[in-house]
């Protein structure tokens, strides 16, 4: 995974979004199992303490489990990380929408430039 952690904010709260980011794009699937604290802070380029309080956390709210004899795992909850991932897009179109308001655009005129961009994507073969 790509990492990119910034100054604005604490590092853990970083590293638990964008765990939660690779849950519930199926990049870590339901059961899977979860590389140890030492892997992924190494990877992150983070201390190990700062990555086990991110999993932690994530264990507290239920996205991941700790199996004692065999490591931590992804939640089986498909309905729970269905629920976080619509959370996550909700969150993101506000903010898109309120962006786009701030910059003086309408409704109309958001919804325009979106069928736009979706018709230079699928012209230039780039639309997912």
């Amino acid at each position: 995974m790509q990492w990119q952690l910034r100054g604005d904010r604490p590092i853990y709260q970083q590293l638990m979004e964008q765990l939660t980011e690779q849950i519930v794009s199926g990049q870590l699937g339901a059961g899977d199992k979860v590389p140890p604290v030492r892997e992924l802070a190494a990877e992150a380029g983070v201390n190990p303490n700062t990555m086990q309080r991110a999993l932690a956390d994530l264990e507290r709210e239920g996205l991941m489990y700790t199996n004692r004899t065999s490591g931590r795992y992804v939640t089986e909850d498909k309905e729970m990380i269905a629920k976080i991932r619509e959370q996550i897009a909700s969150d993101r179109i506000s903010e898109f929408l309120a962006g786009m308001s701030q910059l003086g655009f309408t409704e109309k005129e958001i919804v325009a430039l979106l069928e736009k961009r979706r018709g230079e994507e699928k012209k230039n073969g780039t639309e997912e």
